[in-house]
């Protein structure tokens, strides 16, 4: 296991993050960042000022410091194209090197998109879609079908820059939403009418966006990726956000000052997408140039042009477990064994084999918490993982599953939370699939995978579970009868194993 330094120098704030990485995967380990107005004062003297470089070559040297301290073994430093503009950018950057040994690299548009779309496509399971990035002077529109881009095109208005004309009048938003409108139905690449097309959203405007729009429509899943907005929720955040000042604006929990400042600009960028694109709904990701530009440096050659993501997903987090979980992939295979045999008994679909398998190779998460009550504390870890190719409903069911190892947990309550997001179908699911991984676990009990398969027999008002085994298994039978009673409740059957 080795350590990973990031530093990205961007036009509202100096970053650093350190990655805990191993066997191709990586783990977000520390991160620092200090705000800061640089493109603000870019784009108005086309010059970085002394007091400005003073200033970050002092965090810097703080950086280097906590760099030393995590023992990262590399540094990878950027600037986004904001840097450009700058006349005195070469000096800088060479200033850096000379007083820390950190040596920056300057990212131009093909760069920034190279990267966003990395992330993208590893945070959101579309195989093809329209990509939609927006940054503060700058805007990417990408077209991509199976992992490949297909065309792009550079928008030259961001969230701060569009919201003023050439002369430095402010522009209404209405006057801002027609201009990128009209920019984007110029553009040749567009979806056609009959087209299925998914949308994908990425970069600070969107993440506020979906911040906004979540409390707007009570959302109960404070989770950022993989949130769905349609153009209903749209239409009421876009009248929230036009009916409020900037102080107010700046009060909403969880959003930035500085992205305060610029929101309307945002915003007016993507209902111009919205509205040219005649979009439905559009997908906002966590994705960025930072997680495109490790996931490249990081990834095993065999990651490349995987096409599960969530297994990549759920092994990436494992990897990472305070604590040897090598058992865990096999209580998932016992799941699945028993998820089918008892299929004529549960009669639930495949959707939920996700949730199953996110439940079943986590089911222990909640240890880092508490090891007596893993299975409750591990409602929360799953549903704060950051597990990606998997839909926000998906990720609620394996929580739940989870928490139904122990059937005393479930609390109905606190079900209809989320009545929004689960069906009844799904309150039936839960409590089967909660007695299935507990039984897996059990049968797994020696930490070794010494039960290969079951065969289960149906006889009347019983059911027999016959092991298939390589080795004594007299442990595993004696701690999966203790699941006899809870499977009494959930599928009206006693149960036997042999």
């Amino acid at each position: 296991m080795s350590n990973l330094a990031v530093i990205e120098l961007n036009d509202k704030e100096l970053k650093l993050l350190i990655y805990k990485t191993s066997n191709g995967r990586y783990s977000l380990a520390h991160s620092a960042s200090q705000p800061l107005k640089l493109g603000q004062e870019i784009m108005e003297e086309e010059l970085l000022r002394p007091k400005t470089k003073n200033d970050l070559l002092e965090i810097l040297k703080i950086y280097r410091k906590l760099i030393e301290t995590y023992k990262a073994s590399k540094i990878i430093a950027f600037a986004t194209n904001i840097l450009l503009k700058a006349r005195n950018y070469h000096g800088f950057i060479e200033e850096i090197y000379n007083n820390t040994g950190i040596s920056f690299s300057v990212f131009d548009e093909e760069d920034i998109i190279k990267n966003v779309y990395g992330s993208t496509i590893n945070s959101i399971d579309y195989s093809k879609g329209y990509l939609i990035n927006i940054g503060s002077y700058s805007t990417h529109f990408i077209k991509y079908n199976r992992r490949t881009i297909l065309a792009s095109k550079v928008i030259e208005f961001g969230a701060m820059n569009i919201m003023t004309d050439a002369s430095g009048k402010a522009r209404s938003f209405d006057e801002m939403e027609k201009l990128i409108e009209d920019e984007v139905r110029a553009l040749d690449f567009l979806p056609s009418a009959e087209e299925e097309s998914m949308f994908v959203g990425t970069g600070n405007s969107f993440l506020s966006f979906g911040h906004i729009a979540k409390k707007i429509s009570r959302y109960p899943l404070d989770l950022d990726n993989n949130y769905v907005v349609s153009q209903d929720v749209m239409e009421q955040t876009v009248n929230f956000i036009k009916g409020i000042d900037l102080d107010r604006l700046k009060k909403i929990k969880g959003i930035a000052e500085s992205e305060a400042e610029c929101i309307g600009g945002g915003l007016a960028i993507i209902r111009g997408f919205y509205k040219a694109l005649g979009a439905k709904e559009i997908t906002v990701s966590t994705a960025n140039v930072i997680d495109g530009l490790v996931h490249a440096q990081v990834a095993l050659p065999s990651q490349e042009k995987f096409n599960d993501l969530l297994a990549n997903s759920v092994d990436s987090y494992c990897e990472f477990m305070p604590e040897d979980h090598a058992i865990n992939i096999h209580v998932y295979t016992m799941a699945v064994i028993l998820f089918k045999q008892l299929k004529v008994m549960h009669k639930l679909p495949r959707y939920y084999i996700k949730p199953l398998r996110i439940a079943a190779q986590l089911y222990d998460s909640g240890r880092v918490i508490n090891y007596n009550d893993y299975a409750k504390h591990g409602f929360q870890t799953i549903l704060n993982s950051g597990l990606v190719g998997v839909s926000h409903r998906e990720l609620l069911l394996a929580a739940f599953i989870c928490l139904c190892q122990d059937l005393d947990n479930f609390s109905l309550a606190e079900w209809m939370k989320y009545k929004d997001i689960v069906t009844e179908e799904d309150l039936d699911a839960v409590r089967k699939l909660g007695v299935i991984v507990k039984l897996a676990v059990a049968l797994n009990a020696s930490k070794k995978p010494l039960i290969t398969d079951i065969i289960c027999d149906i006889l009347g008002d019983s059911i027999i579970m016959k092991t298939v085994v390589e080795g004594d298994v007299t442990f595993e039978i004696m701690e999966g009868m203790k699941v006899a009673d809870d499977y009494r409740k959930v599928f009206k059957k006693s149960l036997q194993i042999i």
